[in-house]
């Protein structure tokens, strides 16, 4: 069974070069990636937040938030 893995991210140059990067790197053997644009789909920022993400780009792994480079913090995004 594949494992979720979620990319968010604000659609800044700093969040779509690091998509480019982490979707190439993540095996789609193991890990079932769903990117998420909070900036176009603002009814996810509260999962985003629970899921310990404090700033975009972040890739949320086995339920563990990894801050990538800094885009925009999500109380910019709110």
């Amino acid at each position: 069974m594949k494992t979720k893995a979620v990319f968010y991210h604000a659609g800044c140059p700093v969040c779509l070069a690091a998509e480019d990067n982490v979707a190439q790197a993540i095996d789609p053997a193991r890990y079932d990636l769903e990117v998420v644009h909070l900036g176009a789909d603002r009814a996810r920022l509260a999962e985003a937040e629970s899921a310990g993400v404090k700033s975009v780009p972040a890739l949320v792994l086995d339920g563990q938030p990894f801050h990538i480079n800094f885009g925009a913090s999500l109380a910019d995004l709110k």
